[in-house]
């Protein structure tokens, strides 16, 4: 990206001035060499989106931003529904509530490095990877509405985990306001096989170590020690979500023409957030959120099955869960003035700060963990929200290290036989069905997650909690 039409407004945070139908600025977090690395696309769609009804403050984008669906990933924006704002499918995504969990083992890894293969092989068969795999379970039409309505809250009814799971999920493990009836048909029937699966892409399971601790205070109050090792869990609503999104979008082109919203392009089809087409949307919206959030839960109760099997101990504990492809109603301080807002976060996560009442009680003094996922050779990080988000990006952060090529460019660039071999010299074991998907991953296909983290850690998005290395990874 040309940093020539940028102003600098901060150590890691550049603005697009408000110009043509721009609505409210744009603000861009990133060092140097990040924002240039962008694609021009990014700047292009952060100033659509600042021309949306209603929007708030500005439209922002994370360090890790890329090109997306109408909005970029790693793009957050709030909008008023008072003031005419609206609601997008291209601002959630179409795998909606993707998302990270993390569970905490309290095995040092060099205890059970020698079962790494045996664990590997169980985890494998045990969590469902890929395209088009299914689970063991089969939902009915009642169950599957409950599920949609019952998110995690379900899934441990149904004897997946365990209550204690709930207070370290996002809104307790499950979005009040979800209308099964929204949902499709079709997109019922597509997850109807799919609970408890990972899917494929940059989805995963892996086991990673605490390889440097940066806050020894919110690390220990998180359960995070060096040497020890972690679960974490990265996927989503599944074909579910996929295909709200896409039924929406119809219905959002329409809703647009209808209400007289004029668009800077077509991914941004959108609907007034007070509208029977808006409120439809949202009701479907946290279907997908509670099918993400069940099925996570799933995986973790399967993970945990993995462990016993292996290691005779399978008692993992549950960090955090968060999702990063979401659209939430949310009280905000705008210029003095408290606002239900409704934020918009595409691959982009809640940073929440210390004692916010939304963190779970026993982690609220620290406040909420930011799970930044890498990409199988690269780090994850776990970070801290921070008071100081919320005055800037409506308490948002990054979600992960953001793409820097597509997946076509990397599959002409790496054969997945290599990328393989490549990280086993790293003494990383990977578990996958596909040669192709991992060419896709390429851990040289997205951006330097370290750059990405000390980019929000130096805009005041999060902070510095500790850096996770893989070291088994399951992919589709």
């Amino acid at each position: 990206m040309n940093t020539s039409g940028l102003r600098r407004t901060g150590d890691a945070e550049w603005t697009i001035e408000r110009e043509g139908r721009m609505r409210v600025p744009g603000v861009i977090y990133g060092d140097e060499t990040l924002i240039r690395e962008m694609d021009e696309k990014v700047r292009e769609q952060v100033s659509n989106v600042a021309c949306l009804p209603g929007i708030v403050k500005a439209s922002f984008a994370m360090p890790d931003a890329h090109w997306g669906y109408g909005f970029p990933i790693g793009g957050v924006a709030a909008f008023d529904p008072e003031d005419g704002g609206v609601v997008s499918a291209g601002g959630v995504g179409f795998d909606i509530s993707c998302g990270v969990r993390t569970l905490n083992t309290g095995i040092q890894w060099g205890d059970i490095q020698h079962k790494a293969s045996t664990l590997a092989d169980t985890l494998f068969n045990t969590v469902p990877a890929g395209v088009g795999r299914t689970g063991a379970i089969r939902l009915n039409d009642s169950q599957m509405d409950d599920m949609l309505s019952g998110g995690a809250e379900w899934a441990v009814e149904q004897g997946y985990g365990y209550p204690e799971d709930l207070a370290r999920i996002e809104c307790g493990g499950r979005a009040d306001g979800a209308y099964p009836g929204a949902v499709s048909s079709r997109a019922k029937e597509r997850q109807r096989e799919e609970m408890g699966t990972l899917g494929s892409g940059n989805h995963y399971l892996e086991i990673q170590v605490v390889d440097e601790v940066f806050d020894e205070e919110v690390a220990e109050g998180f359960g995070l020690r060096r040497g020890e090792c972690v679960v974490s869990i990265h996927c989503g609503s599944r074909g579910l979500g996929h295909q709200i999104g896409t039924d929406y979008l119809k219905e959002m082109l329409k809703a647009a023409e209808k209400y007289g919203i004029p668009l800077a392009e077509r991914e941004l089809a959108c609907a007034p957030i007070l509208s029977p087409e808006g409120r439809a949307y949202i009701s479907a919206m946290k279907c997908g959120i509670n099918c993400a959030l069940a099925n996570r839960q799933i995986i973790t109760s399967l993970a945990r099955n993995a462990f016993l099997k292996v290691l005779k101990k399978g008692e993992l504990t549950l960090l955090y869960d968060v999702s990063h492809n979401t659209c939430r109603e949310e009280s905000h301080s705008v210029d003095g003035v408290e606002r239900k807002l409704f934020v918009h976060r595409k691959g982009a996560t809640n940073a929440l700060g210390p004692g916010h009442p939304d963190v779970a009680a026993s982690l609220r003094k620290f406040g909420q963990p930011v799970l930044i996922g890498g990409t199988m050779g690269t780090a994850s990080y776990i970070l801290a929200g921070t008071r100081e988000s919320l005055e800037t990006a409506f308490g948002s952060s990054c979600h992960g290290a953001g793409r820097n090529m597509s997946r076509n460019q990397a599959r002409k660039q790496w054969r997945g036989e290599e990328v393989m071999k490549e990280l086993c010299d790293y003494g990383i074991t990977v578990k996958s069905r596909s040669y192709r998907g991992l060419a896709e991953e390429a851990p040289k296909a997205y951006k330097d997650v370290n750059r990405v983290v000390e980019s929000a850690s130096r805009a005041g998005l999060s902070r510095k909690v500790a850096r996770l290395l893989p070291v088994l990874c399951i992919k589709g």
